[in-house]
This record gives C-alpha cells, structure tokens and sequence, in this order.
C-alpha cells in the first residue's frame, strides 16, 4: 500500500538470493478473511496457503499480526497463515487447519505484538466473545480497553481443533525495534516481514 514498486521488486528479488528460494514466493492480497489457498491456485486474495508440493514457497506479510506456521508431522503438507484480530474472529485458523488432511500438527507461531503493547477496545473484546466465550482468557481487562493476548487467543482456538504441538509465541514486534517492523508502532510505512514456508 503505497510502497516502492521497485524497491519491493528489490527486495523480493533479494530474499529468493540470500535464502536460495527453490522458486518465488505465493504472495497473498491479504484481506484479514478467513481464505486459505492452495499455492497452485491462480487466486492470491486471502489470509493463508497450503501446498503439498516440493520447493512451493507459501509466504505471509504481517508487521504485529500473528504468523502461524504449519506441518503434518510426516512434512508433506505445509502451510502458513496471517492471524490477526479481525482474522482470527473471521475464522482463518479454522480454515487454514481445515486444509490439512490431518489435525496431528505441528505449529509455530512467529513474532507479533505482545499483550503488553496490544490495547483494544471494548467492541474487539466482544467479538472475540460472540465468537466463544473461552477467548476471554486471551484478554486483561485494563480500565475501559483490554489487553488483548493473541497468541493466547490463537492457541485456545487450535487447541480446540484438535492442535497441541505448538511453539513459539514469546516475541513482540512493538518493543523489539531493532529486530521488527511494528505496524503499530511505526504506522502504515513501518514495513513488512516475510513468513515463508516450503518442503525441500
């Protein structure tokens, strides 16, 4: 969204070099939905992708929202996912676990922001709340706002399909400045990270 087009051009280019990328990334027009897609799909508008093919590279941009990686435990499926708030209540981890043939996974979540540095608003809390009641958990009350915990909320969720091998979550992309971008707190020029994933 108004970025550089060569500089992103570049800097994609530069990320198939410095990873030795088996092929360009499937980058999402990513919209906060609940869509998950097959890499081979020519349809790039939705929030997560799958493959079961050897050197597809599925990719995620998130800069505070919640990257969730995935595997069957045999590696024959891979996929990753952009959760965040408005995601997460719209279903896209639903979706996302639903496109693997089984739900004997292995997950890890990759940096978003911390519950310290993620104040929401009542209206937000709700939604969590209309969509189960558990995902109070994922939430501290803090004067009017809250405190919202989204690897929390991401992982009552898996949990509930069926998920329990799940790593990761104890990074925030808010304080850690000098390792990611933050939306959040950079605003909407802050930069993008890429979250890739692919069966070698």
């Amino acid at each position: 969204m108004g970025d550089n087009a060569i500089k992103v051009k570049n800097n994609r280019a530069l990320l198939i070099s410095k990873y030795n990328l088996p092929c360009e990334p499937k980058y999402l027009e990513q919209i906060h939905s609940n869509i998950c897609l097959q890499a081979s799909s020519d349809d790039c508008v939705g929030d997560a992708v799958v493959t079961q093919e050897k050197g597809v590279v599925c990719a995620v941009m998130t800069a505070d929202c919640l990257p969730i990686f995935a595997c069957n435990q045999s590696g024959t499926q891979v996929g990753v996912a952009h959760a965040g708030w408005k995601g997460i209540v719209n279903g896209v981890i639903e979706s996302f676990i639903q496109q693997f043939e089984s739900n004997d996974l292995l997950v890890h979540f990759g940096p978003a922001i911390s519950p310290a540095a993620f104040e929401v608003g009542a209206d937000v809390y709700q939604q969590f709340i209309d969509k189960d009641t558990k995902l109070d958990q994922a939430f501290i009350a803090k004067g009017s706002k809250y405190q919202l915990d989204i690897y929390q909320a991401a992982r009552i969720i898996l949990n509930d399909l069926g998920v329990q091998s799940i790593s990761g979550g104890d990074e925030c992309t808010y304080t850690q400045k000098d390792k990611y971008f933050s939306y959040r707190r950079d605003g909407a020029q802050s930069g993008r990270m890429a979250h890739l994933i692919w069966i070698e």
